[in-house]
C-alpha cells in the first residue's frame, strides 16, 4: 500500500513539475514576444516620415501604416500627388481607418486583461469626438460621402471571410449624436421578392451611395448563399439585386459597385477584383490574380485600390491600384500600407 501511495505521489509530483516548466516557458516566451513588439514599435521608421499634424488639404489618401518602426499600425496620410513620398503619421494605432476632409473614423482594438475592441470617430486634428464599443474584431468601415454617418463590420465569431461559420454585426450609426440602424441582420431581406425568415443572416461591407441619404450598398449572406443588396435606412429593407457580389464599393459617379468575387470553394476562397454595372447587370472581371480579401477603394472613376499582405513580411501589407481596363495589370501604389481612403 505504501509503495503504491508512493508512486502516485511521484507521479503526480512529476506532472506538477512538468506542468511548472510548461507555465515557465510560456511567461518567458510571452514577455520576449511583448519586449520584441515594443522594440519594433520604437525603432527608426522604415520608410520616410513626419510627425503628426491635422488632417491636408484635399485630395490625399488616409490609410493605415504597416511600415516597421514607430507609428506602425497608426493612421497616416500621404498627398494624393505623391501615394509613395513622405508619409504623416498620427498617434492614432486603428485596424482599420476611413474618412472625409474632415471626419476619421478609427476601429481599434484595445488590448489588456479583456481585450476590448471600439470605433472613434475623429476630427481633422485626431482629436476623439465619439467612441462606442462594438461587439468583435474590426473588419470594415465607410463613411457617407456627406459626412453624417459611419458603417462598420465586425467579427462575432471567426476572424476572416473565409473561415467556415463566421458570423459578422454590420451598423450604421450617425457621425454626430446617439442613435443609428442598429444591427443590419434586424432589416427585412427581400430576395425575389419575398421576405426571406431565415435566421443565419450575415451582412457586411456597407457602401454609401453619394446624393441619397437614405440609399447603400452591402453584401447578404445566407444558407451558403451570397447576394449584393441594395438597403434603404427609412424603410428598413435590404433587397437583393444581383449574386456572388462580396464588400461592395459605389463608384464616385454612382454607377459601378466594385467588389470580390469568390471563383474558388468555401474552404479554399478565392477572391477576384470585378465591377458591375448598376444600370446594365453587367459584370467585368479584372487582371488580378492573387486572391484579394478586402474591401475595394476607387481611386477615380478609371481606377480601383485594395490592400494585399506582404507575401515576404508578416504583418506588412502593401495598396495596389487597378485600372478598370479588363487588360490592365496592378501596380504598386502605397507599400507598407492597408486600408485606403481617398479625400477628393
Amino acid at each position: 500500500m505504501m509503495s503504491t501511495l508512493t508512486g502516485g505521489k511521484l507521479r503526480w509530483g512529476i506532472l506538477l513539475a512538468v506542468t511548472l516548466l510548461v507555465l515557465a516557458a510560456a511567461g518567458i516566451y510571452a514577455v520576449g514576444a511583448y519586449q520584441r513588439f515594443e522594440e519594433s514599435r520604437t525603432a527608426a521608421p522604415s520608410v520616410g516620415v513626419t510627425a503628426s499634424q491635422p488632417l491636408p488639404d484635399v485630395p490625399f489618401v488616409l490609410f493605415r501604416n504597416t511600415a516597421g518602426g514607430q507609428g506602425y499600425g497608426n493612421a497616416a496620410t500621404v498627398p494624393l500627388s505623391s501615394p509613395d513620398g513622405t508619409r504623416a503619421v498620427s498617434e492614432q494605432a486603428c485596424d482599420r481607418v476611413y474618412g472625409t476632409g474632415s471626419t476619421v473614423v478609427c476601429l481599434k482594438t484595445n488590448r489588456g486583461l479583456v481585450t476590448a475592441f471600439e470605433a472613434d470617430v475623429l476630427d481633422r486634428d485626431w482629436q476623439q469626438q465619439r467612441s462606442w464599443p462594438v461587439p468583435g474584431i474590426p473588419s470594415r468601415t465607410r463613411i457617407s460621402p456627406d459626412g453624417s454617418m459611419i458603417a462598420t463590420t465586425v467579427f462575432v465569431t471567426g476572424h476572416s471571410y473565409a473561415t467556415a461559420g463566421f458570423s459578422t454585426a454590420t451598423e450604421i450609426n450617425f457621425t454626430a449624436g446617439s442613435g443609428g440602424s442598429g444591427n443590419l441582420e434586424d432589416f427585412a431581406l427581400i430576395v425575389n421578392g419575398e421576405r426571406l425568415q431565415a435566421t443565419d443572416r450575415n451582412i457586411w461591407g456597407v457602401t454609401f451611395a453619394a446624393g441619397q441619404g437614405d440609399v447603400f450598398y452591402a453584401t447578404a449572406a445566407s444558407a451558403g448563399r451570397i447576394w449584393l443588396v441594395r438597403g434603404s435606412l427609412s424603410a428598413k429593407t435590404l433587397t437583393a439585386i444581383h449574386d456572388n457580389v462580396e464588400c461592395p464599393s459605389i463608384s464616385p459617379d454612382g454607377t459601378r459597385i466594385a467588389y470580390k468575387k469568390n471563383d474558388g470553394g468555401t474552404l479554399t476562397a478565392h477572391w477576384k477584383v470585378a465591377l458591375l454595372d448598376l444600370a446594365t447587370g453587367r459584370e467585368t472581371v479584372l487582371s488580378e490574380k492573387r486572391s484579394v480579401d478586402d474591401q475595394i477603394e476607387w481611386l477615380d472613376n478609371q481606377n480601383v485600390l485594395y490592400g494585399l499582405a506582404d507575401e515576404n513580411t508578416p504583418g506588412d501589407s502593401n495598396i495596389w491600384k487597378l485600372a478598370t481596363d479588363p487588360a490592365s495589370q496592378p501596380s504598386l501604389f502605397i507599400p507598407h500600407a492597408w486600408s485606403p481612403s481617398v479625400v477628393r
